[in-house]
């Protein structure tokens, strides 16, 4: 059988986790982010954030549930 399967090249794949200060962010978001300091933004290749999460370990999980492959950014 040759079925023809759509498959994401491995950049494609890459998003980065990097902490991000809850001052820098939205009011609405802060008032949500409950007294932390710092958050995590999973983001795809191009810069775009993906999600935002309280620890970089959920951060990694969400990630690799959605089949993608995180990479820290400092």
């Amino acid at each position: 059988m040759n079925t023809k399967h759509h498959m994401l090249n491995d950049a494609a794949r890459i998003v980065y986790v990097r902490a991000v200060k809850v001052e820098d962010l939205p009011q609405e978001v802060q008032v949500q982010a409950k007294g932390l300091d710092q958050l995590y933004a999973v983001c795809d290749t191009d810069g775009s954030q993906l999600a935002l999460v309280k620890d970089r370990a959920l951060a990694f999980v969400l990630a690799r549930q959605n089949d993608m492959a995180p990479v820290t950014v400092h």
